[in-house]
């Protein structure tokens, strides 16, 4: 009748009919085995992807404890322990860096660039922010990737690459910095410079913001000079290092003109609470 059901077209085939005929749609044939290697090419590139992923994240933590680390240099009563310290952490930083070059033998980097890049930039902050310490410089991207190339100097990673593996891998591995990577990294460097000359000022440290300020200048100039025809991620942090920028020259601005008559333990509420104004005045956080 009207009301009744209305049947489908296969519904006056059996059930198990259905089933044989929906298995001999699709026999094994060249296009099937094609898109199955083609799904297992791309579920193995996922999860590398997602390793990558949770390595550059490992990289990131570890980089930030140690710049944290770095920071207690001024106050602390031996910076050599500090610094010895931080090169321990780093060599840590760098096995994972190794683990990362190791996933990227044969691979195009720049396909998995987007997974390891925020660890880089962490990795750059920090070792520059150690490298800076120490000479009062700044570190070259060619220097970096000197210390990022690796040897199988363990027995088990030489026993792994001969019995895991009927391929030759090669018993060094590598991993380059891009210039960006290293850019966005020193841009970076620049907000800790700038905790490091409010931290020296606390301390009583009245040299220390004035070779800072002058260091933060020749940074920002070499960054006005890229400019706009640079990647948009340089050019966004440029904003950031200029206002790191103008709080280390105003610290060197209170030291100099009030820094005889303000005692040394109260200079540094004295610059926080400037900074502050700073701040509001721009609107940020």
């Amino acid at each position: 009748g009207s009301g009744g059901f209305r049947k489908r077209k296969h519904d006056n085939f059996p059930h198990g009919q259905r089933r044989e005929e929906k298995e001999n749609v699709n026999p094994p044939s060249a296009l099937m085995t094609s898109f199955k290697s083609f799904q297992l090419e791309l579920d193995t590139r996922h999860d590398k992807y997602e390793r990558l992923v949770k390595l550059s994240r490992d990289i990131t933590i570890e980089s930030k404890r140690t710049i944290f680390l770095l920071h207690r240099f001024t106050s602390a009563p031996n910076g050599e322990e500090i610094l010895s310290e931080s090169e321990v952490k780093l060599d840590a930083v760098r096995r994972k860096i190794k683990q990362v070059a190791q996933e990227l033998i044969g691979e195009d980097m720049y396909q998995f660039h987007r997974a390891i890049s925020p660890g880089l930039q962490e990795y750059v902050e920090a070792v520059s922010f150690q490298y800076f310490i120490k000479t009062r410089s700044l570190i070259s991207v060619e220097e970096i990737n000197k210390q990022l190339i690796f040897t199988a100097e363990d027995r088990e990673e030489t026993t792994n690459m001969t019995s895991n593996s009927h391929e030759k891998q090669p018993r060094t591995w590598s991993l380059r910095v891009t210039p960006v990577d290293y850019l966005l990294g020193v841009a970076d460097l620049t907000g800790e410079l700038m905790r490091l000359c409010i931290s020296s000022v606390g301390n009583g440290d009245i040299d220390t913001p004035f070779e800072l300020s002058q260091f933060l200048r020749q940074i920002y100039d070499g960054f006005t000079f890229i400019g706009n025809t640079g990647p948009y991620e340089v050019s966004k942090k440029l904003y950031t290092l200029k206002q790191s920028l103008a709080k280390v020259e105003n610290a060197c601005y209170t030291l100099k003109v009030r820094g005889s008559e303000i005692p040394k333990h109260m200079l540094a509420d004295v610059f926080s609470t400037k900074t502050e104004l700073i701040d509001q005045e721009e609107g940020l956080p």
